[in-house]
């Protein structure tokens, strides 16, 4: 996994080299020591409206928040790379919280097909879904796969009593998914 590590801290530093590029260069220009090109005017604009500037969205993570929440989302997935890098590889994976999610399930992958010496093509996932606990309830890392949180379901709700999916509430358009362990396996079978 400090693969996977690295790669999002190599986007995440590219992402806020540009914002604190761009910043110095919007002040140099309000101040008038430079002259704001079309970019920095426009960022200036999407900045006013609460919105995040084009050159940023350009290098990010996926959002249609407006610029305040994106904010605090880059810094809570921020404080969740640090925390893997203070404390090792979390017990409950933020899986929302990646730029490039695709890499953390290959690596899961991976490091299932090294520990049990299999083919990687071999494998494929199951789904457990855990509704009875939340991912702070979780004190060890599983032996295989992974528990993944930050996951949600659009027009539709998981019902914890009958474990499967159900239709949303009214005006309920997006709803958290439980707590998931990824269990890699071998030719697996899709349930009847």
């Amino acid at each position: 996994m400090n693969t996977v590590l690295v790669q999002e801290i190599i986007r995440y530093n590219r992402l806020l080299e540009i914002m604190a590029d761009t910043l110095v260069q919007m002040k140099r220009g309000l101040k008038g020591e430079i002259v704001l090109s079309e970019d920095l005017e426009m960022m200036s604009t999407s900045l006013g409206k609460n919105q995040v500037p084009k050159l940023w969205a350009d290098k990010s993570f996926l959002s249609e928040k407006p610029l305040s929440s994106w904010i605090e989302d880059l810094n809570a997935r921020i404080d969740f790379l640090n925390n893997w890098i203070k404390f090792g590889t979390p017990k409950v994976y933020w899986i929302s919280g990646f730029f490039f999610p695709q890499a953390f399930i290959t690596g899961t992958v991976q490091n299932y097909a090294r520990r049990h010496v299999i083919a990687i093509d071999e494998l494929s996932f199951e789904f457990n879904i855990l509704d009875d606990r939340s991912y702070m309830d979780i004190t060890e890392k599983p032996e295989d796969g992974c528990y993944i949180y930050g996951m949600y379901l659009e027009g539709a709700r998981w019902d914890s009593h009958k474990h499967f999916i159900e239709e949303s509430r009214p005006k309920e358009l997006y709803t958290d998914l439980p707590l998931i362990h990824l269990v890699p396996a071998r030719n697996r079978h899709p349930p009847p």
